[in-house]
């Protein structure tokens, strides 16, 4: 077979290249300019995410191939591309004041970010096992590095160790199910495998569904599914906490854009096989992420457990296999980036002097003490709790309204169970903050112009995808028209 590279290729890969060419121009002007213009950096950076989010909305309802069928361009590949952008801008915005701060202000730093969300364009893109293994370890890389960047924290170098070690063992696992798979079905190719179970062309169903099994492992791992999330705590501890937050986001929305299309698509004429299992990850991740949350006094790992409560919630979507399910699991991921990231940006606007309030009992009237910043916590707690009017509570329901529609009327009470589980350690939070008097002088520093942007954009989304969803539902519904 031969490989050419069009035009048209290069149009239809334009939002990670772009992404590509703008990490080369950081690195080269971080070597290049002196340090009183390094600060600019950032804003290159926003400005080459701008330019892919126009090119990704460019590509809105122009579904194409390039490379050969090897990716795929479509409103689903467009749609996640869109929360990957949206999270990444919002990581570097949060980012500025913070690595300056510790010491970390390097162009790798930005280029690093950049070169993670193109990996992951690549996954949510890739038509073939091995794009979506290529984007995968672009990546993992980028995050091995990126989680032990803070190099004077031991933490920080222990979470990058054992992230890389524990990573590269489910990386095995992934590329070893993608092997067997291709040694049942002769393809890389998703489309060429759906239609080889659709005509039962499946030359050993054993090995395939073995394969299909370590798939599970694979990316079970990158979004902490239990048993698979060991990782999860410590590294969101131990990391900088601008890449914690860029990492509940990224890995989760990464792996589940590739797991939707493999899982919701091509093994859709064989649900019946894979979603047992799905359903019972669901439920232990979902319970497990709620009732040691409880026990938790450090905020980081306390959002650590609830990243992988709600990864639970997205696996139904996942099991409920249907359109609303689909769609519900969209419009989740947007919801999730601004709730996670809005308050891991609290955490940073109130720990800027060396990670000391990262406990929860730092919360203790910040009511009284910060207002503003408390106001927002608040917001971002009662959202992940699933409270109405936030983003959270439509996510839930059209997830759980999925589920019950599917027939897994049992998974969606096992959904709302753990909602309401979750609703005691997310309102400690609010009633430390509004509840208990402060210990201590009371601070005056306000947060600096980029956190407060950052706060503004992320309680706006919130509000807005609680109170208007239809907009962002019907994109996300559209996305699977043309899956």
């Amino acid at each position: 077979m031969v490989f050419t590279v069009s035009r048209l290729d290069l149009l239809n890969i334009a939002p990670g290249f772009i992404l590509v060419i703008f990490s080369i121009i950081v690195l080269l002007l971080d070597v290049f300019l002196s340090t009183k213009w390094k600060k600019y950096l950032p804003y290159i950076c926003i400005g080459g995410i701008v330019a892919s989010f126009i090119a990704s909305s460019l590509l809105w309802n122009r579904p194409n191939y390039a490379f050969n069928k090897m990716i795929v361009v479509d409103n689903y590949s467009q749609f996640f591309n869109f929360v990957f952008l949206i999270a990444t801008a919002l990581v570097i915005l949060i980012s500025i004041d913070y690595i300056r701060e510790r010491g970390m202000e390097t162009g790798e730093y930005y280029a690093l970010l950049l070169l993670a969300t193109f990996g992951m364009i690549l996954m949510a893109s890739g038509l073939s096992l091995i794009i979506v293994f290529l984007g995968l370890e672009i990546l993992s890389l980028s995050l091995y590095i990126l989680a032990g960047f803070d190099k004077k924290e031991i933490k920080s170098l222990e979470s990058s160790i054992k992230y890389f070690l524990l990573g590269a063992f489910a990386t095995g696992f992934l590329l070893y199910g993608m092997a067997l798979i291709y040694g049942a079905t002769g393809s890389i190719r998703l489309d060429e495998i759906a239609l080889s179970i659709k005509n039962n062309h499946i030359s050993h169903r054993l090995m395939f569904f073995f394969g299909m099994g370590l798939l599970i492992v694979g990316f079970g791992f990158k979004v902490a599914s239990v048993p698979f999330h060991i990782w999860t705590p410590d590294v969101y501890e131990g990391a900088p906490t601008t890449i914690t937050a860029f990492m509940s986001i990224a890995a989760k929305a990464a792996g589940f854009a590739a797991l939707l299309r493999i899982f919701g698509s091509s093994f859709e004429l064989i649900q019946v096989d894979w979603s047992s299992l799905l359903w019972v990850l669901s439920v232990v991740t979902m319970t497990l992420g709620n009732i040691v949350a409880i026990s938790q006094t450090n905020i980081k790992r306390m959002l650590a457990y609830s990243s992988i409560a709600h990864t639970g919630y997205l696996l139904i979507g996942v099991v409920s296999a249907n359109n609303l399910g689909n769609s519900s699991i969209l419009f989740y991921m947007l919801a999730f980036t601004f709730m996670n990231i809005g308050a891991f940006t609290v955490v940073i606007s109130l720990g800027k002097r060396g990670e000391e309030n990262v406990f929860i009992e730092n919360y203790t009237g910040l009511g009284f003490r910060k207002p503003l910043l408390a106001g927002a916590m608040a917001l971002f707690m009662f959202s992940l709790a699933g409270i109405p009017p936030t983003a959270g509570f439509i996510g839930k329901f059209y997830i759980f309204s999925a589920s019950i529609k599917a027939g897994y009327i049992w998974l969606a009470i096992f959904g709302v169970i753990n909602s309401l589980i979750s609703v005691y350690y997310y309102l400690r939070i609010v009633v430390l903050m509004y509840m208990k008097e402060s210990v201590g002088e009371i601070e005056k520093l306000s947060p600096s112009i980029h956190i407060t942007i950052a706060l503004v954009i992320t309680s706006i989304g919130i509000l807005h995808l609680g109170l208007l969803p239809s907009f962002i539902l019907r994109l996300a519904q559209n996305a699977f028209i043309l899956l």
